[in-house]
């Protein structure tokens, strides 16, 4: 599948099941899952929500962060991948970002070998 193609699916699936902050539990498992299959190192920490994922090595640290939680709004967009979750959406764009901090997190990996940090 092409990468744009893949970013498209897990935003929609994201937009689809979106979840209120601190309980962004099934989120976070997702974020996880696609993150280990591609490959990515996620750091031990016992987090109930989110994930913290390092990419390369040395001393020169570049921190992303992204969010992950919706807005407790009825969605009314008429878009086939509307969310599934009653009074609850990604209406500030949540679902973009997470998007946005999955894809560069994969063109991170590719690059990895190339990265002094």
């Amino acid at each position: 599948m092409q990468f744009s193609q893949q970013l498209i699916e897990w935003r929609r699936e994201l937009h689809q099941y979106p979840e209120l902050s601190l309980q962004e539990f099934e989120t976070t498992r997702r974020i996880r899952q696609w993150l280990e299959n591609a490959g990515l190192r996620l750091l031990p920490y016992d987090l109930p929500t989110g994930v913290v994922v390092e990419i390369g090595s040395g001393e020169k640290i570049i921190a992303l962060r992204g969010d992950i939680d919706a807005l407790p709004i009825d969605e009314a967009s008429g878009v086939p991948f509307s969310s599934k979750n009653a009074g609850i959406m990604h209406a500030c764009g949540h679902d973009v970002h997470t998007t946005v901090m999955l894809g560069a997190a994969l063109l991170l990996k590719e690059h990895e070998h190339r990265l002094a940090g």
